[in-house]
């Protein structure tokens, strides 16, 4: 379960910066800034927002100054520690960690102006009935074709074999399903560069693309990766986001 997997690297780490040496390489724009630009661009000192798995809590922070309020869901005790530990830190008081899982989630009908999602989990029938009328719900997510080289090669992980169905199309036809308006998609596609074989090995123990991941055990298949995809600049992870924005009508 990925609930039991951040709990695991909440532990192993302490939360979830493991601090990997990496260059990244936009040739599009780079998708996280974008959704950030765009979620502020819905911010107000009197809009009360939900962010859906806040993990660690770093980025809930980084915005908090621009809401009144945000109440931030995870279900992961132990990054929910550390997010509650980084708010003592920071004296941000005009954030609730609180520990619920989306799909059962126990807030009421037209309360948020804002739901936002960085690649946490999504349940748009319980968004569409928690955002008041005119309300915005903004997204980032991990697109079909993210580190799919990486997982062929391993012939498992996150998402696999489903490269040639569209997530963004998929996503886009939920929400006007159920009344709202796309006011922005795009897909983004770019690389990533690991500097050592090493800091490849500790991101794939902090993230979700294998939640079995084994430095030992799949040593064979990261060796063939690095074998190929091995080069001057570090070793090339392609990934593929998409960014979707829409308003409750």
């Amino acid at each position: 379960m990925v609930k039991n997997f951040y709990d695991k690297v909440a532990k192993k780490f302490g939360d979830y910066q493991n601090n990997t040496r990496i260059i990244n390489e936009f040739p599009h724009g780079n998708p996280e800034a974008i959704f950030k630009q765009k979620l502020l661009e819905l911010s107000g000192k009197n809009k009360i927002t939900l962010d859906s798995g806040c993990a660690d809590g770093v980025f809930t922070l980084s915005i908090a100054p621009y809401f009144k309020k945000i109440i931030a869901i995870d279900t992961s005790k132990g990054m929910l520690k550390a997010a509650k530990k980084r708010q003592l830190e920071s004296k941000m008081t005009n954030i609730e960690f609180v520990k619920q899982n989306v799909h059962r989630m126990t807030f009421v009908a037209n309360f948020f102006d804002v739901i936002y999602n960085r690649r946490g989990p999504e349940d748009f029938p319980l968004f569409y009935k928690t955002l008041k009328p005119k309300g915005y719900y903004i997204a980032i997510d991990i697109g079909e074709k993210d580190t799919q080289e990486l997982k062929e090669i391993f012939g498992r992980g996150q998402n696999f074999g489903q490269w040639n169905k569209s997530f963004l199309e998929k996503k886009e036809k939920q929400l006007k399903k159920l009344g709202f308006k796309i006011i922005y998609s795009g897909d983004f596609f770019y690389n990533e560069y690991y500097l050592t074989d090493q800091d490849l090995d500790i991101f794939l123990q902090g993230v979700p693309i294998f939640e079995d991941y084994d430095s030992q055990k799949d040593r064979k298949f990261l060796r063939r990766y690095l074998k190929e995809f091995k080069q001057k600049k570090g070793i090339n992870l392609p990934r593929h986001r998409l960014v979707i924005l829409a308003q409750k009508l």
